[in-house]
């Protein structure tokens, strides 16, 4: 029972955040971008994605909880620190999930500050230059308080309502469309693409594993090549969530 209340009040607290901006900003519709994101970062995004990333030129951004590192999800295998060292050191953004992967929706503020401070010791401990300056709602769910808290500590947040980033935008709820197989094809990445492009707005794509057998959550190196390609042939540069609001002066 209070497992399903929670996911209950997570839901409700997440269509109440995506209406309350705790950040809000206006995009000028002038460059349109995209970037690539991964959260949780299995093993098989970290050494089959990026260097596919690379191979276009661009960097992605992993949201990662520490305290997942080398564990079994139940879907994946997780990345390695020497995983998240490679990566930064190929310029890669390593970005926050909470250091036990919880629903935001579930934690308090003392909570929240802690779990943060958990994660950013963490990263630190591994590299003393990783920075972790931007943040992902673990499971999407996000709640005003804690976006409110989230908004005096990183640079953004994003959720995984889908959609463009275009006109007035919160940034503390960044809209990303799914690279998942089970959600795209080919055709909706395209399409997406075209949207983007249409109202010059900042893409986004969240997804987990890069597998030939991918989970729920994944995508085959199929279709994240097919996404590569899109943006390369659109001529939309590929840029980390950091890169990106560097850009458009956030």
């Amino acid at each position: 029972m209070r497992t399903r209340w929670s996911a209950i009040k997570a839901r409700a607290s997440n269509r109440l955040a995506r209406h309350l901006y705790a950040t809000p900003m206006v995009l000028s519709g002038e460059a349109p971008m995209v970037s690539f994101t991964f959260d949780d970062i299995p093993d098989s995004a970290a050494r089959a994605g990026a260097p596919m990333i690379e191979e276009h030129g661009g960097r992605a951004t992993f949201y990662v909880s520490g305290g997942l590192l080398n564990q079994w999800s139940g879907q994946w295998a997780a990345a390695g620190a020497d995983d998240i060292i490679r990566l930064h050191g190929k310029g890669h953004e390593i970005a926050c999930h909470t250091f036990s992967h919880r629903r935001t929706t579930d934690l308090d503020a003392d909570t929240m500050a802690e779990e943060i401070e958990l994660n950013r010791r963490f990263f630190e401990g591994l590299d003393s230059s990783i920075r972790l300056e931007n943040f992902a709602h673990p499971y999407g769910y996000a709640s005003v308080a804690r976006k409110r808290q989230l908004a005096g500590t990183f640079r953004s947040a994003r959720a995984v309502l889908p959609g463009i980033n275009s006109g007035s935008i919160d940034l503390h709820f960044l809209r990303a469309m799914p690279l998942i197989n089970a959600h795209i094809d080919a055709s909706g990445i395209d399409g997406a693409f075209d949207k983007a492009l249409g109202c010059g707005g900042w893409l986004i794509f969240y997804g987990h594993d890069v597998a030939a057998k991918p989970s729920p959550y994944g995508c085959t190196p199929r279709l994240l090549r097919h996404a590569l390609a899109a943006a390369t042939r659109r001529k939309l540069p590929i840029v980390t969530v950091a890169e990106a609001l560097r850009r458009v002066g956030a």
